[in-house]
């Protein structure tokens, strides 16, 4: 078992708008039955645990790319969308920030009850995660929320995410587990920062294990097995700049969605009805379930999908948003039966987008017009922020 990556991310204040919780659940729920469907259960564990994919999801369903409050709303819109339908699915949500996080144990016992898995065995594990990110690595981030993820075969996967107040940021921590291993065996070899010495030991009365896993890990110092963790630090600026995003990738994906001369592939025609601004939504989705780990290192591109609820880099079109749900439940639904042309045509825009990659020159001095573009048609879309509707620009008359 290894901590599979961190992610140091701004403190964000405020709350989700319903009218986004409800997309960000609906449409998480539609991409997570996708990868399932088409990978398998392991791959989404594999997914979730790494931060850049994590950042990149949480962009795409509308949230602000690179603050805190990513963590919170992502894993609350999957519990809402997984558990739900877990019977079928095989993944169960539990946990959450606060209060819930303390019910981890009492949900794992429940599952476990429910579906004859260890109970005792997920329960230590979710105990021991907590413990070695909270207390034997002192780092100055207090964990504030735990989430656990397991499938039917007993295979896990944490996030969870402590706060320094002193510093203004949050860490987020993701654990992934394909087979259960001791814990003292297996070296931390994810949390890595400023060597500040020894790790302090925790003096807690714990289980021996517990115990035998934190001398284990005191020996060593935090900055060791930088090789292998995949670690994200998001900048403190809040909206997006040039500078925060793969121009070429982001360009196949514009290109792909408003060139007409593009859209003439024969397999997107299978995908009817497809205006230019869903196509660039989906396309970026598309990406989200098919894309490999390479892909998700510029979290912001996928912010370009449904925009930002603070408005950056544009309002959520909610407009676009819900065709793209729709879209991509409908192909879930459809493949269900019968393996649907639709699904195929919405994993060949991941596949047109890398052909075009391969030629594409891009322009950095268009990224300012092309925001600038997005908020001055987001009313068309109805484009929405935590502070209201989008408006049209100063003289133009509203349809909508």
């Amino acid at each position: 078992m290894k901590n599979s990556g961190h992610a140091d991310l701004p403190l964000h204040n405020g709350r989700v708008p319903p009218w986004l919780a409800d997309r960000m659940a609906k449409l998480g729920g539609a991409i997570t039955e996708s990868i399932v469907m088409e990978y398998g259960r392991d791959k989404f564990l594999q997914r979730i645990s790494d931060p850049f994919w994590f950042q990149s999801f949480g962009a795409v369903l509308g949230m602000d790319w690179h603050s805190s409050g990513i963590t919170t709303s992502v894993m609350v819109a999957l519990k809402r969308a997984l558990n739900p339908m877990a019977e079928e699915l095989g993944i169960y949500v539990c946990g959450g920030r606060g209060k819930h996080s303390l019910k981890t144990p009492e949900e794992l016992v429940r599952l476990a009850d429910k579906t004859g898995m260890d109970g005792d065995e997920l329960v230590r594990s979710s105990k021991l995660s907590a413990k070695v990110d909270n207390t034997a690595v002192q780092d100055g981030y207090n964990l504030y929320l735990h989430n656990f993820i397991v499938t039917r075969e007993g295979q896990w996967a944490v996030v969870q995410q402590g706060m320094n107040a002193t510093n203004g940021m949050a860490r987020r921590y993701h654990w992934h587990s394909p087979r259960l291993v001791s814990f003292v065996k297996e070296p931390h070899s994810a949390v890595c920062g400023k060597n500040k010495g020894m790790i302090l030991n925790l003096t807690a009365a714990e289980a021996d294990s517990t115990k035998e896993a934190i001398l284990e890990l005191s020996s060593r110092t935090p900055d060791k097995g930088m090789a292998e963790v995949r670690k994200v630090l998001m900048p403190r600026h809040h909206d997006v700049k040039s500078k925060d995003v793969d121009l070429k990738r982001l360009g196949a994906v514009l290109a792909l969605a408003h060139e007409s001369n593009v859209r003439k592939f024969d397999e997107l025609l299978l995908v009817k009805g497809l205006g230019p601004r869903t196509l660039q939504s989906l396309t970026l989705v598309s990406e989200v379930i098919h894309g490999t780990p390479s892909r998700f290192t510029d979290p912001a591109r996928f912010s370009f999908a449904h925009g930002g609820k603070d408005g950056n880099p544009f309002p959520v079109p909610l407009k676009v948003f819900d065709q793209t749900i729709r879209l991509l439940k409908n192909s879930v639904e459809k493949a269900k039966i019968d393996r649907s042309d639709k699904q195929k045509a919405i994993k060949s825009l991941h596949q047109t987008a890398l052909r075009l990659e391969k030629n594409f020159k891009p322009k950095p001095d268009n990224f300012e017009r092309i925001i600038h573009e997005e908020r001055k048609n987001s009313y068309k879309f109805g484009g929405m922020t935590v502070m209201g509707p989008a408006r049209p620009p100063s003289g133009q008359l509203s349809l909508f």
